[in-house]
């Protein structure tokens, strides 16, 4: 790993990816649709919202928070009518280890299983307190099959991180609109970014309005030197939040884990047709 980012970030980078190109592949789309959930946005809201109940819209959009409520009102509470969590679970998990089978064919299984063994155990290790997303999933029975086991570690290691930068974002001051807004104006978007979350031009517009006004971004909607500042100091602490369960990993350790998920994690990052979650371009 590179002495450059901060270990937790780096570790990030990794395994985002395993997790999230189950999301974009067509085993999970088929997956969700054999259970009811017709179109994308059932599928994604459902499927990553299951591990609370069956949910209305309101506690989703918290903790999510970077979607547009009307986005999210659109599908909850109403996909639960086409499947229940339960469901929705087994089609999620189904889909998603069928992803992970076919992308990872000529992986060797013992390094899946030495990256899976060691997430696992991380996952296990893991402080859920005031983390909703992370704690729910972490409950969830552990699953039986090698890539089954791979995505959900993945996927509660992920909702950990996802869950701390929530509350940095809400302790920097950010909404989940000004949040897209500023990462835009660094390096992202706008065109993909937007409409996968669901904001309207005019709650765009606005939420730029309110950044300029406190400093984060210039008249003409670049960003600041302020709002770098502020950007900084939210993802320093999304790293320390995601930190602890990595401090008592000895350094080599770490490097292991990192050389043994890195090919794992490139072929999936090259089945990510957009890349929404603001992973870097190389890694």
């Amino acid at each position: 790993m590179t002495d450059l980012v901060h270990p937790a970030r780096a570790l990030w980078w990794l395994f985002e990816p395993v997790h999230a190109v189950s999301g974009f592949q067509p085993e999970t789309r088929e997956a969700y649709e054999a259970a009811g959930l017709h179109g994308a946005w059932r599928g994604y809201f459902a499927g990553r919202s299951a591990p609370l109940g069956a949910v209305d819209a309101p506690p989703v959009i918290a903790a999510f928070f970077n979607f547009a409520p009307s986005l999210v009102e659109r599908v909850l509470p109403e996909a639960w009518t086409h499947a229940g969590p339960e469901e929705v679970l087994t089609a999620r998990l189904k889909g998603a280890a069928a992803t992970l089978a076919r992308l990872l064919e000529h992986v060797d299984q013992e390094q899946v299983e030495q990256v899976t063994q060691t997430l696992e155990q991380a996952a296990a290790r893991l402080d859920c307190a005031g983390r909703v997303l992370a704690a729910a999933n972490a409950a969830l029975p552990r699953p039986a099959g090698l890539y089954e086991r791979l995505w959900q570690a993945a996927t509660v290691m992920r909702e950990h991180r996802g869950d701390g930068h929530v509350a940095a974002l809400v302790a920097a001051g950010l909404d989940g609109c000004e949040a897209l807004v500023v990462r835009c104006a660094m390096d992202m978007r706008r065109e993909m970014l937007q409409p996968l979350r669901g904001w309207t031009d005019a709650e765009w517009e606005a939420a730029t309005g309110r950044l300029v006004e406190r400093g984060w971004l210039t008249a003409q909607g670049a960003v600041t030197e302020l709002g770098r500042i502020r950007h900084q100091g939210l993802e320093a602490a999304t790293d320390l939040a995601a930190a602890r369960v990595w401090e008592d990993y000895p350094r080599a350790e770490l490097d292991l884990l990192a050389a043994a998920l890195k090919p794992i994690s490139a072929l999936c990052r090259g089945a990510l047709p957009v890349n929404p979650m603001g992973l870097p371009d190389k890694i």
